[in-house]
């Protein structure tokens, strides 16, 4: 099963840059998107292998999730009984084996502005997760916001006080993990540096690759002897994330 996650930073603008070519060339199973940045009467995919499920921000030109799958779930869930929900940051799609969470964790912003909202946000997600784990394996995906360890971003010293690399964003993610979920990625490239998923727009950060992992698969540890491999497609354009992706044996 290939299920894939991609912060596209708009998708009224990547659907000019080939995103409906890379959906259809990917096959996924299940395609995942964070920061659609729209409402529901400004987008038109014509998408028929696909169930579409969204979750809109009500600010418009703002944040929104998406989640599509080809076989239809059980039930989808808009949020997560959090006040963030009203920016569309999580759909829940359940299936019969297992939960899928595409989620876009908010950022803290400069000067760690945001950041006792984002704390907030943290703990209730991770309530929310542990609480489906009870019922039957989870799967979340997503710009989470945090490079949780030193080798997930480039330059880790000069952003030890910035939004994405502070110390109570990396606890948090910390926390998540040992609530009983694992980092696909570094279970199986533990060690593996230059790796990102992110690059700032400025200062050629893309060509230089110095770049961040925040885009993850996570699984419930009772998913681990399925994970066959996660990786990032960062030769993919189109946006300031690349993609990331994630195969599981069925």
């Amino acid at each position: 099963m290939k299920l894939i996650s991609w912060n596209v930073n708009g998708l009224r603008a990547i659907q000019k840059k080939g995103f409906e070519e890379y959906l259809a060339q990917t096959d996924a199973d299940i395609f995942c998107l964070q920061e659609t940045k729209l409402q529901e009467d400004q987008i038109s995919l014509e998408l028929p292998q696909y169930h579409m499920y969204w979750s809109f921000a009500e600010k418009k030109g703002y944040s929104g999730t998406a989640l599509f799958s080809k076989t239809e779930p059980i039930n989808v869930e808009h949020g997560i009984g959090h006040e963030l929900d009203a920016e569309g940051r999580t759909v829940t799609a359940e299936f019969p084996d297992y939960y899928v969470i595409s989620c876009y964790t908010p950022n803290s912003q400069e000067e760690l502005a945001r950041l006792p909202v984002r704390m907030d946000w943290d703990d209730a997600f991770r309530s929310y997760v542990t609480s489906l784990r009870e019922m039957k394996p989870v799967i979340i995906c997503g710009d989470l916001n945090v490079a949780h360890q030193s080798i997930d971003l480039k330059n880790p010293k000069s952003n030890e006080r910035n939004a994405g690399y502070s110390i109570e964003e990396r606890t948090q993610f910390s926390r998540l993990l040992e609530a009983g979920f694992l980092d696909t990625f570094r279970l199986l490239y533990p060690s593996r540096t230059e790796a990102y998923s992110w690059w700032s727009y400025r200062f050629r950060a893309r060509e230089k690759n110095a770049g961040w992992r925040i885009d993850y698969w996570l699984v419930s540890d009772d998913l681990k002897d399925r994970v066959l491999d996660s990786s990032i497609d960062d030769q993919i354009l189109g946006s300031d994330h690349a993609p990331v992706i994630l195969k599981l044996q069925d």
